[in-house]
């Protein structure tokens, strides 16, 4: 179940960043890290 949240959490921060960001790519590279960093969680 806790996965299940964190996968949602995971996939609006990437979808925002992909979308509304995408000129400015240091929050782009930031949206990364924290997806890098969940999916290290995760596992």
């Amino acid at each position: 179940m806790r996965k299940l949240f964190l996968l949602f959490f995971v996939a609006g921060l990437l979808s925002t960043g992909f979308v509304s960001c995408r000129e400015n790519k240091s929050v782009g590279d930031e949206v990364e890290d924290v997806a890098d960093d969940v999916e290290d969680a995760v596992d």
